[in-house]
């Protein structure tokens, strides 16, 4: 096995375990693995059904024959070669051997990846499990056929049954005598969860309504705006069921035009996703959302949602890598923009004057220092250019708040401080949410007060910021700006008096932010 495919093997491995150590169906299983090691192993959905229940090649083609002689067949020619082609997608399975490898996995055809019918016409593949042994219904007073007996119509598939399965448990504890214990839980949000998506995928199974992707489009724009307001990883998690959602419809044949606005949803959710995952201090999985959300954006062929997401991608090196890399970005970002007014626009020179200022300092020549005010200027020039709606939009546009949140933060990393302070104050009065980008501007002030030399006041601005920062968004990296800051005062004045008060504050996630170093 080579180092590729152990790792791919490893990953597998860990999620079949902790989804069966929280009830998760076989099938359940496969979709995550599918989606985890699809895009960086190329795991194909049949390979991942596999790996989700742990057995080898091998085992596949002994339950393949036995289902044969089961069914009173000639031994089957199939062997690991051909089911590794399959599994590699190098060859398709015939009507026959499809048929045969959806009994053992007792799936559908479409579910392993494959939408050419088998012999019995791609249904009847789920076999009933005769053991109960996962629940006990004991003292529950309902007969164990309600939960066992399979269907006589049209078999389910197992995620399906088993999510019918966890309500119907849920159902009888209501009607025992001890109701209280039935719960609003995680597996029994799961299995609505569940049943509700499944139901979408059937409505759009042969074609993406126009109203579901106005739905879907409605609730990308919405959680744009939750953006300012939502704590991150609840953000995230949304964010993801709906970019799941589009995924399984884009995994279908779609007309033209629908499969465009799938794509520029998918470039949109993957681009949030990215965002949430700087604020939430993983610039990894960052740098992945962002590289999904570029193929995306390249299906769609619109030149300001691409210069978009590159722009958002030049802010991982900007505050986890490096500043060159983000510089070199933010150019290219410029270039696909062209001369078509959009939020990359304006958004790209402001990312190319921070670069500048992280690379030199407040020690920076009066040539960079022009350099970066040019970039600002260029930019607040092509902010009056861009649409009204882009001008409110916080995540998918660029607002005139942010522009002198920015704008502000170079001239205090390039020292300017007298400029920086007016334009920063600007700044605070235009937010009336989004706590993550108040507090970057409040240290950014602190750290104007310190470079002139009022290391008090600058402790006091940084511990109200500390102050108004809720626990859900004291992120790793949110705190590098407020441990920076206290190393700064530290050094220049390690025994003033406010500086215990400062630290306790830090106290919670000082460690966290010391531990994690930048890429």
């Amino acid at each position: 096995m080579s180092g590729r495919q152990h790792r791919e093997t490893e990953i597998a491995r860990r999620i079949r375990a902790k989804g069966l150590a929280v009830g998760r169906t076989n099938a359940q299983i496969a979709e995550e693995i599918h989606e985890t090691c699809g895009p960086q192993f190329g795991t194909t959905k049949v390979k991942s059904h596999r790996l989700s229940y742990g057995i080898a090649l091998a085992d596949v083609i002994e339950q393949v024959r036995a289902l044969f002689e089961q069914d009173k067949k000639a031994p089957p020619g199939i062997g690991e070669t051909l089911l590794s082609a399959y599994e590699s997608g190098l060859k398709r399975p015939g009507p026959e051997y499809l048929h045969y490898l959806c009994a053992v996995y007792r799936v559908e055809p479409t579910t392993l990846g494959f939408d050419g019918p088998c012999i019995c016409g791609g249904h009847g593949h789920q076999r009933p499990i005769l053991t109960a042994t996962h629940w006990d219904m004991a003292g529950a007073g309902a007969p164990r056929e309600l939960i066992l007996q399979p269907h006589t119509g049209e078999a389910p598939s197992e995620g399906i049954s088993e999510d019918e399965n966890i309500l119907r448990r849920t159902l009888l504890t209501l009607l025992s005598t001890e109701p209280s214990k039935a719960k609003l839980d995680g597996p029994v949000l799961g299995a609505i969860e569940g049943i509700r998506r499944r139901m979408d995928e059937t409505l759009v199974c042969a074609s993406v309504s126009p109203a579901m992707l106005d739905q879907w489009e409605e609730a990308t724009l919405s959680f744009g705006r939750q953006y300012t307001t939502t704590a991150p990883l609840r953000l995230l998690c949304d964010v993801l069921l709906e970019l799941s959602s589009v995924r399984a419809a884009m995994n279908r044949r779609q007309p033209i035009d629908l499969q465009e606005r799938l794509c520029r949803m998918a470039a949109q959710l993957s681009g949030l996703s990215g965002m949430i995952m700087i604020n939430l201090g993983d610039h990894r999985l960052a740098r992945s959302f962002f590289r999904t959300g570029r193929t995306a954006a390249d299906e769609t062929g619109d030149r300001a949602l691409r210069a978009w997401v590159t722009a958002r991608e030049a802010l991982v090196p900007l505050y986890y890598g490096d500043a060159r890399e983000a510089l070199n970005l933010a150019k290219k970002s410029r270039d696909l923009a062209g001369q078509t007014p959009c939020a990359a626009q304006a958004m790209a020179p402001v990312v190319e004057a921070r670069a500048l200022a992280m690379l030199t300092g407040t020690e920076s020549s009066k040539e960079v220092v022009d350099q970066a005010k040019r970039a600002l200027a260029r930019a607040r020039n092509a902010f009056s250019h861009i649409r009204g709606t882009e001008r409110e939009d916080i995540a998918f546009g660029y607002t005139e708040r942010q522009l002198y949140f920015y704008q502000g933060d170079v001239l205090t990393k390039l020292g300017q401080t007298l400029e920086a302070e007016v334009v920063l104050d600007q700044a605070l009065d235009k937010y009336q949410d989004h706590i993550l980008d108040q507090t970057l501007i409040r240290f950014d002030q602190a750290q104007c007060r310190l470079i002139e030399g009022d290391v008090e006041e600058a402790i006091k601005i940084a511990i109200n910021a500390l102050n108004l920062l809720g626990s859900d968004f004291r992120t790793d990296f949110i705190m590098r700006p407020a441990v920076a800051l206290e190393r700064a005062i530290a050094e220049r004045e390690p025994n003033h008096h406010l500086l215990p008060v400062y630290r306790e504050q830090l106290r919670p996630t000082i460690s966290l932010a010391e531990g994690t170093g930048s890429a």
